[in-house]
């Protein structure tokens, strides 16, 4: 027999013997009329894991984690309000099912349901994944995540306090809300976890407002591994900046209490606190997970007789607010509830085409306020004496600097992160003058956690902020790659574009740096970008782009809500000169601001039937060869994608107009670069003889070797003449 059943017919059993668990008696402010509305909610959540089981086993359903041994936290959303954001946990049933009480209008069995069903209907992920989630709960979806979703909760927080001291247009958070963010014991292990625990303390220890809850749901045990007794305190009770308060989870009285001191804490003092609750695990991991495999029986047994229904039926009884047959009687109601709006969820509709399943990978555009940029004073005011040189010739990081200043000077909800992006002005001196600009609100120098940073930006957006973090290096985006694959790009496939987390992210990468770093600052690799559907990927090769560029990533990401990545070549930041020394060919003239590139607009130089396809530094080395090649005879073009992904193929396409021949030119590896999409395409959609030259597949050296595995200058215009002597 299915454990759920077991554990079922034990609590109808014990409850109709009276053989209730021991406790405390019922204590603390919880009003009799709220304690069995969180018993209901605690039911019904109950229920729905038997009927996800059930559904399953029928073949009508497709996710059995439940969260059976957690109830405890309906108690917890009791305590809350439904103006606090929650990022939850994927055993956090019960606390969805209790926010629905107190928002009208919401169907948690009938929306519960149709997700377990993968019906279209799902009103957060239209049936693309069993997730928790609600528009009208402010409940942002979450998956089966392991602590990813707990860097985005503390820039949630964070924003509350920047949203009084400058409100975003798209505000969503009132002034004296929280942020709740709940996860497992095990999941409180993670690297993740550990880095926004560390950033909520290091945040709260300089007494910078964030009103965040952290809810840690201690059942002892992550799938098959036990959590060491008592390693959860010993971790989280003496830690700086963060408050540990600690609750029995299996009693709806207590937790109701501790939860709501936890909150008002939180909420008055503005600083982040941990809740600690004692919980157990019912029925193993998921339908899969048969725990009888790896656990001797008297451990699940004995979480089964700690039942938290049972610990709830025994307080209520026990003060006097139901009988044991009423109990019974709304523990029943529920079960009916589910197995009946059961029968009509499997029959609605599920996804069946790819067209369908796609339809929310790109967010919905949203109204925004008209503008007509910055007056000129106000220009003249923040660029100060930089004001005199805008018709100069500049390299790229000036313009780039430039752009953004104009930018922020139009958008007041732009706001800078990333390490050392403030006093310092970036490692490359991109940011430079910022923070006297426009101040450390919106120059914000982070801790050096490029997990955190991103994550800073992911919360601040669902607020209405537009984010515009930084990551030093490409090769450090590594250690947070997750925070955009699985969290930043995922959000609008899993609410239907109904939460969306648009922001700029600027990275310095790829190859060609001379005196700095090797591997580790010079990464010529951007398939971890490139993969990630929905993602938009802009890389700019001189000033005058990168400045353009950069204003359509804004207005991409405020008005179209897209998360933006924006790849500057570092080797190209100082760049002057083009084809000898002192000749200032790559400098360029910053553009008007109103002036922009748009997404898929590729850059076309000369008209030659040779044509040189490229990005980045390889347009840099693509118009030296180009230069060379024109002194021997053979006229090119130089077509610069600036676009990565999504790969501007009808711009491609249209600039390839006359051409004879295409040679790719390729910094990055020869496996997994953007060549083998590009050889691709103009397999499938030309006729046109095609060759490519890549970088070879390895690491980047430090020293002189620094660019002997690229393309260089004089390997271009030899590939270029082989490919047009070819037959």
């Amino acid at each position: 027999m299915d454990r759920a059943d077991i554990v079922d017919q034990g609590f109808r059993t014990r409850l109709a013997s009276g053989d209730l668990p021991k406790g405390k008696p019922a204590q603390g402010p919880l009003s009799d009329s709220e304690a069995v509305a969180i018993f209901r909610a605690q039911c019904l959540s109950r229920n729905l894991d038997r009927r996800s089981r059930k559904m399953q086993a029928e073949g009508q359903g497709y996710y059995t984690i439940g969260s059976s041994g957690h109830e405890g936290m309906a108690a917890v959303a009791a305590a809350l309000r439904p103006d606090d954001m929650a990022f939850l946990h994927y055993r956090d049933g019960a606390f969805q099912c209790m926010r629905s009480q107190q928002v009208p209008g919401v169907t948690p069995t009938w929306d519960m349901l149709l997700s377990f069903a993968t019906a279209m209907d799902d009103p957060i992920s239209g049936g693309r994944h069993k997730v928790l989630g609600s528009r009208p709960l402010l409940i942002p979806p979450q998956t089966s995540t392991i602590a990813s979703h707990l860097p985005k909760a503390v820039g949630a927080a964070y924003s509350i306090g920047l949203a009084k001291r400058h409100p975003p247009e798209h505000r969503i958070l009132v002034e004296d809300s929280l942020v709740m963010c709940s996860f497992g014991d095990a999941s409180a292990n993670h690297s993740t976890a550990q880095g926004a625990f560390n950033t909520a303390g290091w945040t709260s220890y300089q007494s910078t407002p964030l009103p965040l809850l952290f809810v840690c749901e201690d059942n002892g045990i992550g799938i098959s591994t036990r959590t060491p007794r008592g390693w959860v305190a010993a971790n989280f009770a003496q830690r700086p900046g963060l408050k540990y308060f600690h609750a029995d989870g299996l009693d709806l009285y207590d937790t109701y209490r501790v939860a709501l001191e936890a909150a008002e804490y939180t909420r008055r003092q503005r600083k982040p606190a941990f809740l600690h609750l004692g919980l157990v695990r019912l029925y193993g991991h998921a339908g899969s997970d048969l725990q009888q495999a790896y656990l001797p029986k008297q451990v699940f047994e004995g979480w089964e007789g700690d039942d938290p229904l049972l610990h709830s039926a025994r307080l209520l009884i026990q003060r006097g607010i139901l009988t044991a047959d009423e109990v019974l009687a709304i523990y029943q109601q529920a079960e009916d509830q589910c197995s009946r709006v059961a029968a009509q969820v499997i029959t609605r509709p599920r996804l069946q085409t790819a067209e369908q399943v796609m339809a929310s990978l790109i967010p919905p555009s949203r109204a925004c306020s008209p503008s007509n940029g910055p007056s000129e004073e106000a220009r003249q005011a923040a660029f100060g004496s930089d004001h005199k040189q805008l018709q100069t010739p500049q390299t790229m990081n000036k313009l780039i600097n430039w752009a953004l200043t104009d930018l922020m000077l139009d958008h007041d909800e732009i706001v800078v992160m990333g390490e050392d992006v403030g006093a310092k002005g970036g490692v490359y001196g991109v940011t430079q003058k910022l923070i006297d600009r426009f101040g450390p609100d919106r120059m914000i120098d982070s801790l050096l956690d490029e997990q955190s940073i991103l994550g800073l930006a992911i919360g601040m957006a669902h607020n209405g902020f537009v984010p515009i973090p930084e990551i030093q290096f490409l090769a450090y985006l590594h250690n947070a790659e997750d925070q955009l694959r699985g969290e930043a790009a995922t959000l609008p496939f899993f609410s239907q574009g109904q939460f969306t987390n648009p922001m700029v992210i600027r990275i310095a990468g790829l190859g060609y740096q001379k005196g700095f770093g090797g591997h580790f600052h010079n990464d010529n690799s951007l398939a971890v970008l490139r993969d990630i559907p929905g993602l938009i990927v802009a890389c700019p090769s001189r000033g005058d782009d990168a400045a353009m560029m950069m204003r359509e990533c804004v207005r991409l990401a405020r008005e179209e809500q897209r998360v933006v990545v924006m790849v500057e070549p570092i080797a190209l930041y100082p760049m002057r000169d083009l084809m000898e020394a002192k000749d200032s060919g790559w400098l360029a003239r910053y553009p008007a601001p109103d002036r922009r590139i748009t997404l898929g607009d590729v850059g076309v130089e000369g008209d030659g039937p040779l044509v040189i396809l490229t990005y980045g530094n390889g347009r840099y080395l693509s118009t030296q060869a180009a230069a060379d090649l024109a002194a021997q005879g053979i006229e090119t073009r130089v077509i610069d994608l600036r676009w990565i992904a999504p790969l501007p193929v009808a711009g491609i396409l249209e600039a390839l107009e006359g051409a004879q021949k295409v040679l790719i030119v390729d910094e990055c590896r020869s496996t997994g670069s953007l060549s083998e999409a590009l050889m691709a395409m103009l397999q499938e959609q030309t006729a046109l003889p095609h060759a490519r030259l890549t970088a070879f597949d390895s690491f980047i050296a430090t020293g002189p070797a620094y660019a002997a595995t690229m393309p260089s200058r004089a390997s271009i215009t030899e590939a270029a003449r082989s490919l047009w002597s070819a037959p």
